[in-house]
């Protein structure tokens, strides 16, 4: 079930990015029944077993759907973010979201993980959970 302060989140959303959140939102919870939802640095993100998986940002120009551990997946179509594993895409109209792409990575990102739980506790060093 979708977190209140996630619902929150997407409302507050002018209604372009809203409906490019609700529907990404609708696909990460269909797609990953068993992940804790919240926000999480402000923005809504779900975990398994307390690791990041996967979340949304609503950037100045577009939304930014983020796979911390997307970097490591076959399906093609997402870009580098950040100096870690992290791998990104961003929409500016829901008609860009490829619901059946989406569905690809989002089963890639319960298979292929990287600890961002414990990258404090490792000095920084991302260790391969699956």
């Amino acid at each position: 079930m979708i977190h209140a302060d996630i619902a929150n989140y997407n409302q507050s959303q002018s209604v372009s990015d809203c409906q490019i959140c609700e529907l990404l939102a609708n696909e990460i919870e269909r797609s990953l029944p068993e992940a804790e939802n919240k926000i999480w640095h402000a923005h809504p993100v779900w975990f398994l077993n307390g690791n990041p998986i996967v979340g949304y940002s609503k950037l100045k120009h577009s939304v930014r759907l983020l796979f911390w551990s997307g970097q490591s997946f076959q399906t093609a179509g997402l870009g580098v973010e950040g100096s870690y594993k992290a791998a990104e895409v961003r929409y500016t109209s829901v008609a860009q979201v490829d619901v059946a792409l989406l569905g690809k990575w989002l089963a890639e990102s319960r298979d292929i993980q990287w600890d961002y739980k414990n990258i404090v506790r490792r000095k920084g060093v991302l260790e391969r959970l699956k």
